[in-house]
């Protein structure tokens, strides 16, 4: 089976916690119980504007479900500070190529510590000379919006970019993953599956719906193309 017919096999949601109720996340992962992954957004106050969580957190919900834990560090210094979330029992690390001082070096520490490795790339940020890295992760992350904030609405501009990463990806023949992150709703998912990506972080397409369970199932069936896509 060639790298591309693998990746139509399914789609991957991970719902992100960003957007669900803070006080009672034990019981929000209930809700998703089909997710492929619990999505969490680690945000400083200095790379991006916002603040969230940290390690304790994290080391919570490890403790709380049995979902694997998709930690996206939106932080300053991810050098210093990521190996601690691969610890803290993240099954993948992502930190950002505009922070990372040795990417490189970064992914293989977290590789070695047990977790896999994600490489974001902001919107305006050209993903071509991130690409000669691809053997050294597991997940390169598009990022659909500015990060900082949920609910913002999916830029488009980021297509060409999933393109470029897919192609790489078959032309190499290596097993990364092209996760889309920001505005993923059932009006976007399509378009981004259709570029190439195949694991889709949503949240309040999720945790905004009155079911998010099943919000989750049908997000998949769009990415997978087996539904309609909303008009």
């Amino acid at each position: 089976m060639s790298v591309r017919a693998q990746r139509a096999a399914r789609a991957r949601i991970h719902p992100s916690i960003l957007s669900a109720d803070f006080a009672r996340l034990g019981a929000e992962l209930d809700r998703v119980r089909s997710a492929d992954a619990v999505h969490v957004d680690v945000m400083d106050g200095h790379f991006v504007p916002n603040l969230t969580l940290g390690r304790p957190v994290v080391e919570a919900l490890a403790r709380a479900t049995t979902a694997p834990l998709d930690v996206h560090l939106m932080i300053e210094d991810p050098d210093r500070w990521a190996p601690g979330y691969a610890d803290a029992g993240a099954a993948s690390v992502t930190f950002h190529a505009e922070a990372a001082a040795a990417p490189v070096r970064l992914a293989r520490e977290l590789r070695a510590r047990g977790a896999q490795a994600g490489l974001a790339v902001n919107p305006a940020t050209a993903i071509d000379p991130w690409l000669p890295l691809l053997e050294e992760i597991d997940t390169l992350v598009v990022m659909s919006v500015e990060p900082g904030f949920g609910g913002q609405a999916f830029l488009d501009l980021v297509l060409p970019k999933i393109r470029a990463a897919r192609r790489a990806i078959d032309d190499t023949g290596a097993r990364v993953a092209v996760q889309v992150d920001g505005g993923v709703n059932a009006e976007t998912i399509r378009r981004a599956a259709e570029a190439g990506a195949d694991v889709f972080v949503a949240g309040s397409a999720v945790y905004g719906a009155a079911d998010p369970e099943a919000a989750v199932l049908a997000l998949r069936e769009l990415a997978d193309g087996r539904a309609a896509p909303c008009s």
